[in-house]
């Protein structure tokens, strides 16, 4: 044997009798998994829509996904803002977590009115479902959050079949719906747009509520405390929860972060996120 191998030979022999470490290790340890973020991407066909100005501006999309990996899933994230400003950022929490994340630009009021924020929510989420799969990821673990009014978008398209029935695909396959702080009745500006008060609450088609079902996608409903938040949001979504439970949905929570405002709530309702995308991700395997 000559010197080389016999030092290989040595330091293979010292690798394996450290403590704790066995020679299976050394053939399984993984490398770490890096991360690509592709920017600005249009979710919207252009090829078969006459786009706007504005459209080609908003309908854009990043996607954050774990470079080389496999079957992983993938969060569409909708950013807050009332539906009259806001924009997409990949969140923090929700970065080296094995997953991808769409973070969705839509366009905004009053620039454009009610239903076209739901009607980008809806191309962005096809969009995804179309195209994972050139990315590695699995289009069967496609799940939808965002916050204030981005959980409202959540809700709409997660329940209400026909928006991603115009891209022929079933809401039905959307594997969880995890709205944060979103409106379960119709959304304040969806009733300003028609100069209906704020204070008069309204609950038709353009309501999640409205919607309820018993063969909807899983639903993670999640907000602040009931006296920190915007007011009456915890008790409308408690109500959903209730609502979804009447028709006979038996994959509806709800969660209080209770201590936490309708902004504070957010950090720690990515750790709930987290949690039930990856169990749910399980459960489908």
């Amino acid at each position: 044997m000559n010197k080389l191998a016999t030092l290989l030979l040595f330091l293979l022999l010292f690798v394996i009798g450290l403590p704790g470490l066995k020679a299976q290790d050394i053939a399984t340890t993984k490398q770490p998994i890096t991360y690509n973020v592709e920017q600005n991407i249009l979710y919207r066909d252009d090829s078969k829509e006459v786009l706007t100005e504005y459209m080609a501006e908003r309908c854009r999309l990043d996607l954050y996904f774990p470079e080389g990996s496999k079957n992983f899933a993938t969060i569409v994230w909708f950013h807050g803002g009332g539906l009259t400003h806001g924009h997409a950022a990949i969140p923090e929490k929700l970065k080296g977590q094995g997953l991808a994340v769409a973070a969705v630009n839509y366009r905004l009021s009053p620039k454009v009115s009610n239903p076209a924020y739901t009607e980008d929510a809806a191309a962005s989420v096809a969009w995804v479902f179309k195209n994972i799969a050139k990315y590695g990821g699995d289009p069967g673990l496609i799940f939808i959050s965002g916050h204030s009014a981005g959980g409202y978008l959540t809700s709409m398209v997660g329940l209400d079949k026909r928006w991603l029935a115009h891209y022929n695909i079933d809401a039905n396959r959307i594997a969880g719906l995890i709205p944060f702080s979103g409106h379960t009745i119709t959304h304040f500006t969806v009733r300003a747009e028609r100069g209906i008060k704020r204070t008069q609450p309204i609950i038709d088609e353009y309501a999640p509520l409205y919607h309820v079902r018993a063969d909807a996608p899983p639903l993670i409903l999640i907000t602040g405390g009931r006296e920190l938040e915007m007011l009456g949001r915890y008790e409308e979504n408690a109500y959903f929860m209730r609502m979804m439970k009447v028709a006979g949905h038996k994959k509806t929570v709800l969660y209080e972060l209770d201590g936490f405002d309708h902004g504070g709530m957010v950090d720690p309702a990515f750790n709930l996120l987290i949690k039930h995308v990856k169990e749910l991700a399980n459960r489908n395997h």
